[in-house]
Order: C-alpha cells, then sequence, then structure tokens
C-alpha cells in the first residue's frame, strides 16, 4: 500500500464543506462508540448497519456519502477493538479504553463519492457535502492519474495547520532493487550526536525543537494575550500549530533522509531495541529525547529495510555501553563520562563509537544464532489500511544506570 499526499487548493466555501464533512465523521465515531457502550454485545458489523440509521435519524449526516459513514464507524470499532487485545494480552496499566473524540481532523472516502480528472490535477467530491471540485497542488512527479482507480482503495481529507490535503491509498507495491555493498552496521542513537555508527561516522544532532524554541514561546504568549473566542486568537492559534508542524517536519525530514542513507550503503543494520516511552519519564532528558525523535528514525529505518529487503535486527540495549567492544570487560561509567577506557586491553574509543560496535556484534551474534527477536523486513505486513507504519516491537525493560 503506497501513500500518495497533495496539499489542494478550494475556495473559502469549499473549506466550510470539508470542515462540515469531518464534524460528520466526528459526530458518527461518537455516535458508534455510544451505541457500543450503552448495547452489549455490539460488533463490527452492527455498527457498520447502524450508520444508515444515523443518516435516516439525523438529516445533515446524510449529506456525507455512505462509505465515508461506514469508514467512520470504522474508526470507532479501531478503539473498540484495540481496548479488547489490550485486556486480552492483559497490558499493564491503562488498557485504552475508547474515549469520544472531540479533535478529528479528517474524512476518509472508499471507491464512491469521489472522482479524479484526466488530468491527475484535480479530484471532484460528488456526496451531498458539496465540496465540489479541488485542485491538487504537489510533486508534479507524484503522478496519482498513472494508477487505475480501481487501485485507488481510500481518499482522505487531512486538515492540517497549512491548509487541507487528499490522500490517496493505492494498492500497488514500490519495489527497489538493494545494490549488495558487504556493509554490516550498528547504529548508536544518542542526544550529544544523532546517530553514531559502527564505523565511527558520526551526524550532528539537530535540535530542531531546541533552536525554534524562542520562537515558539513568543507566540505561545502571543496566544495567551488574545481574547478568548475572538478571531485574533484564532489567528495566533494558526500560527503556533504552524510552527510546530514545520518543526514535525524537519525532524520527520531528516529521520528519513538518515534512515535511507543508512539502508541503501548498508545489508545489515543493528540498533538497539529502546523503550522509549519508559526513557521520556526523565525529566531531566525528556525535552531531549522527544526532540532527537528516535521513534521516527527506527520506524522509518524498518520501512526501508523491509523495501530493500535486508534484515534490520533489534538488539537488547543492555550494557551496550559499558561492556568492551574488543575484550568484552565491563567498564561502569556514568553518562557524563563520553570516553570508554577499557581497564582489561587498553582500548580508547567514543562512547557512542563503542556502543555501535557492541550492537553490531549481537546483532550478527543473533542472525547466527537464528534468534533474532524481530526485525524490520516484517514491517510492510505491519502497513494499515492508511498506509502508516505500526510501531516496532520493543523490549519490555529499559536502560537502567548500568546499563546506559
Amino acid at each position: 500500500m503506497l501513500l500518495y499526499e497533495d496539499k489542494v487548493s478550494g475556495t473559502r466555501q469549499q473549506d466550510a464543506a470539508i470542515d462540515e464533512a469531518i464534524r460528520i465523521v466526528q459526530f458518527i465515531r461518537n455516535k458508534s462508540l455510544r451505541l457500543w457502550m450503552e448495547t452489549r454485545g455490539t460488533s463490527k458489523n452492527d455498527l457498520q448497519c447502524y450508520c444508515a440509521v444515523f443518516a435516516k435519524a439525523y438529516p445533515f449526516a446524510s449529506r456525507l456519502n455512505s462509505q465515508a459513514r461506514q469508514a467512520a464507524a470504522s474508526r470507532a470499532w479501531f478503539a473498540i477493538s484495540r481496548f479488547y487485545e489490550n485486556c486480552k494480552n492483559k497490558k499493564p496499566g491503562k488498557k485504552g479504553y475508547p474515549k469520544f473524540q472531540r479533535n478529528n481532523r479528517s474524512v476518509e472516502y472508499k471507491q464512491t463519492g469521489w472522482k479524479l480528472d484526466a488530468d491527475g490535477r484535480h479530484i471532484i467530491f460528488t456526496d451531498g457535502c458539496r465540496i465540489g471540485r479541488l485542485k491538487l497542488v504537489g510533486n508534479k512527479k507524484q503522478s496519482i492519474e498513472t494508477f487505475p482507480v480501481k487501485e485507488i482503495k481510500r481518499v482522505r481529507i487531512v486538515r492540517r495547520a497549512d491548509g487541507y490535503y487528499c490522500q490517496f491509498c493505492v494498492d500497488t507495491e514500490r519495489k527497489v532493487e538493494h545494490v549488495l555493498s558487504g556493509k554490516q552496521l550498528g547504529i548508536d542513537v544518542g542526544l550529544k550526536s544523532y546517530l553514531t555508527d559502527s564505523e565511527g561516522n558520526t551526524v550532528e544532532n539537530p535540535r530542531h525543537s531546541r533552536k525554534a524554541e524562542k520562537k515558539l514561546k513568543r507566540l505561545q504568549r502571543r496566544l495567551c494575550r488574545k481574547q478568548k473566542q475572538s478571531a485574533n486568537r484564532k489567528k495566533a492559534r494558526k500560527a503556533l500549530a504552524r510552527q510546530h508542524l514545520k518543526v514535525q517536519r524537519q525532524r520527520e525530514d531528516v529521520a528519513r533522509k538518515m534512515a535511507n542513507a543508512s539502508v541503501s550503503s548498508s545489508d545489515l543494520i543493528a540498533y538497539e531495541d529502546l523503550q522509549i516511552k519508559n526513557m521520556v519519564r526523565n525529566r531531566t532528558l525528556a525535552k531531549s529525547i522527544h526532540d532527537a525523535g528516535w521513534g521516527t528514525f527506527i520506524r522509518w529505518l524498518n520501512s526501508y529495510g523491509a523495501l530493500h529487503a535486508i534484515p534490520v535486527v533489534a538488539v537488547p540495549p543492555q550494557y551496550t555501553s559499558q561492556n568492551c567492544s574488543a575484550c568484552g570487560t565491563t567498564v561502569k561509567k556514568s553518562l557524563s563520562v563520553r570516553t570508554h577506557i577499557c581497564t582489561g586491553c587498553g582500548v580508547v574509543l567514543d562512547r557512542d563509537h563503542n556502543a555501535a560496535l557492541n550492537i553490531l556484534m549481537r546483532a550478527l551474534q543473533y542472525v547466527s544464532n537464528g534468534t533474532v527477536g524481530h526485525t524490520g523486513t516484517r514491517e510492510l505486513d505491519s502497513r494499515n489500511a492508511s498506509g502508516d507504519l505500526a510501531a516496532p516491537a520493543s523490549s519490555k525493560r529499559r536502560r537502567g544506570k548500568s546499563g546506559r
């Protein structure tokens, strides 16, 4: 499943129609969830059937395409099924009981309710919401008209801080022929440097959020001074949201480029199986960990590894920085000590370089023994209907003071 995205250009009336369709989706999703709460034994099929009942009971809901209403009910069932799965697996802590949605930002059509122009640069929505004909503004090399209409399984309109976007989920596979290089790479992510590989190469941490922090604070102060429910407050909120969106895109761009470069030049990738959710509980380092975007980088690493059909191996992070990569001697050191000096063999390495070598050696041992926990070559099967990547499985243990 490929996900193509273009920005759409329309009039104010069309933007208002899109917002109305998004509100209808949120309404149907919440009504479906309420039905499940009040009626024991409600199944996914029951929610799909009740979409027609909702359309008859509420005339404004009937304006939305019937398959778009069913997609809204499917969103509710996704939250319900995830809750059931967490209970079945006895997930520790909160199980994720479904909640009512307040800030829905998208409406999804299946294979009806829309038409694509022959030029591939315009899309027409034909349901009762009166969205009409929208212009697709995007990369000219990314031509959606090259695919047969039957291969386009989903069309989704997404509202973001800088406008509206149209996403096309195409049922096809992207094929990339990987050129073997004979290189095997271990990667250690960090805060001082974005990543350090087993060959000693380092990438500087861009720190996008830190660099934009001054501007974000200024925009936040400006928002707080505006009167509530005023037009000026709405403008200030949009300006702040656009800045946050810019930082997010910068972080995503760096993660994609680094992951693609690492996978394209290697035949095996190894990384630490970090429990990031637990690591950000450290109040001192939480902002820096979020700013580094390790999770985004690892997701793209797995995605490109599956695309190139090379093994991407996650190894336990315990003692990767403490053990010597040359002789295996354990050398205790705190986070402030950035140089590894072995007391056994006398080797001197950068702390992160030593960790990257240990990560690679562990991955090679798992591959040779056939005991690989999980690899990124299975990530393509983890895509959901929207084309998003599922997060890789992670170890329950996290790096403690002795392990990092």
